[in-house]
């Protein structure tokens, strides 16, 4: 079939009708591609897969106004057209090519001749918004449960553009729930194989780009990639690409099951680390100077970089929004609520409100925590970064230990005094050009209703407290002169008793002393008279008698 038996044999016939007619032409092209499908490794060997999606990216990366073939275009609600029933749709004059016209027909083709196509069209110089783009649609398209609503589109299509009967109709139709819900692992097994290889070829051609494909095609590609058992590596890569733009995610996105038999209902680990990478990026970027030889390059990027501090300040909120879920879950411990809310830099939030309702849901959840577990978890959040409704809410709040709403009280009082001295300095210094009424009810009718009312509720329950010390003030005085008094009279009672015990001891001592030597010297001198008269009396007998 050489040129060496005769001229014009098949080889250079085949060679010739592939040249100019099938590499020429853009249908022609995708459906010899799409049939090597089944010739696989015939016709890679024979470089007709590398020829066709040289030429298709050749087609697609060609200028729009140029186009004069046939194409799908974007695809109908019900289902796309078959090949064999397209009617031709070559672009008029006067109707304008959009730049997407090349996705439909692409995502036709099996993953692995989509990858040779998107390669060669990257290495093309095509705009990587547009190659993700492609991607997203190829992924909805191949992955029917990556997003709810594209579940049933273009499937019958693929269905019977299928070649290894892996993707057939009837197998693909809710692959994703059966491999969810099927006990069986025969049919799941071939399907999460499929589907696992498709994710795996997505993840490994995303441009690496900024914003070339959106955060939340991202975090469902994730969430399939966990449930699927991907690579770990490709985990990870997919990762830190969810943390380059982690402050466009939503909190429907962020709610990824867990999936690795954890305790809790959701992936917090998984959170935690998309929310480190997301600050060790900014961190990049803010010490890193941006080098831009030209004016124009990366300019994309550079406009989504500029907003650091913005960026962090929506990453607070979805973060204080996704503990706020999460925290439902009687299964998440403490220390893991903790980190995930002490992750972001004080910074990051300027109003904790959105913390505090978090703490405030923790602790309805966890009714049994010690007094010593509360005063941590309330730890995590700033009174002073707290409006006036979350204090009047914290001041009235059982469930939150005595010396946090001390503290919320004493913040509040400190914010009313400043926020008082600040507008008195600033009416005085404007009276100078403008009557003092006039700012006065501009202040009142800039001033929200809800704010006066809570800082006349605020101050009534500040003037309650004030009173309430001042009585306990008086109290303690009352007490402590009782004090003295009663220590006064125990020092009175406590002398007494020394010196009667003591003195008087020796008084009476001294006293029956001195009795003892009366009473002796009294008897020994009324001895002597008795014998005295003992001898007296016979004298007088004897006189008597004489």
């Amino acid at each position: 079939m050489t040129e060496d038996l005769e001229e014009g044999n098949l080889i250079f016939k085949t060679e010739a009708f592939l040249s100019y007619v099938v590499l020429s032409s853009w249908r022609d092209s995708i459906i010899v591609l799409k049939s090597c499908e089944k010739l696989s490794p015939w016709a890679e060997n024979l470089q007709i897969v590398r020829r066709c999606s040289e030429s298709i990216a050749w087609k697609a990366c060609a200028n729009p106004k140029g186009i004069k073939w046939a194409y799908t275009g974007k695809p109908p609600k019900v289902s796309s057209p078959k090949w064999n029933e397209m009617k031709d749709s070559s672009p008029s004059r006067g109707q304008q090519v959009p730049p997407d016209w090349w996705f439909e027909d692409v995502s036709i083709l099996r993953i692995d001749h989509f990858v040779r196509v998107i390669t060669a069209i990257k290495v093309k110089g095509m705009r990587f918004e547009l190659v993700g783009a492609s991607i997203m649609q190829y992924a909805t398209k191949w992955l029917p449960g990556l997003i709810k609503e594209g579940m049933g589109t273009g499937m019958g299509d693929e269905g019977s553009n299928s070649s290894n009967g892996s993707s057939g109709s009837s197998s693909w139709k809710g692959g994703l729930h059966m491999v969810v819900a099927g006990a069986k692992d025969d049919p799941p097994t071939v399907q999460a194989k499929d589907q696992r290889m498709i994710i795996e070829s997505l993840i490994s051609i995303i441009p690496p780009q900024k914003d070339s494909v959106s955060c939340s095609f991202l975090l469902r590609l994730l969430r399939m990639a966990n449930m699927l058992k991907v690579a770990p590596a490709l985990v990870t890569e997919l990762e830190k690409r969810v943390g380059m733009q982690f402050e466009q995610a939503t909190l429907a996105d962020l709610l990824i099951p867990s999936y690795n038999k954890s305790e809790t209902l959701y992936d917090v680990d998984l959170v935690q680390r998309l929310l480190e990478h997301f600050l060790v990026q900014e961190q990049t970027d803010s010490s890193s100077p941006s080098r831009q030889p030209f004016p124009e390059k990366h300019l994309y990027e550079g406009t989504q970089r500029g907003n650091g501090p913005n960026a962090k300040m929506r990453v607070a909120r979805l973060v204080d929004s996704y503990l706020t879920e999460v925290s439902r879950d009687r299964n998440l411990s403490l220390t893991k609520f903790q980190v995930l809310a002490e992750a972001l830099p004080e910074s990051a939030r300027t109003c904790d409100d959105g913390l505090y309702r978090a703490i405030d849901s923790y602790l309805k959840a966890h009714p049994t925590l010690s007094e010593h577990e509360r005063k941590r978890l309330c730890r995590v959040m700033d009174c002073q970064k707290l409006s006036i409704d979350a204090c009047m809410h914290a001041a009235q709040n059982e469930r939150l230990p005595l010396r946090i709403v001390v503290q919320v009280l004493f913040s509040e009082q400190v914010k009313i005094n400043n926020a008082i001295a600040n507008n008195t300095l600033k009416e005085a210094g404007e009276s100078q050009y403008q009557p003092m009424i006039s700012n006065r009810k501009t202040l009142l009718e800039g001033t929200p209703q809800s704010f006066q009312e809570g800082w006349t509720a605020a101050k009534k329950d500040i003037n309650t407290l004030k009173f309430e010390l001042e009585s306990m003030k008086a109290k303690y005085l009352e007490l402590q002169n009782d004090m003295e008094n009663l220590q006064r009279q125990f020092d009175k009672t406590s002398k007494q008793k020394q010196t009667s015990a003591w003195t008087s001891g020796w008084k009476k001592l001294s006293k029956l002393t001195k009795m003892t030597n009366i009473e002796t010297h009294d008897i020994g001198s009324q001895l002597p008279t008795a014998a005295d008269q003992t001898r007296k009396t016979p004298r007088r007998w004897r006189n008597s008698i004489s």
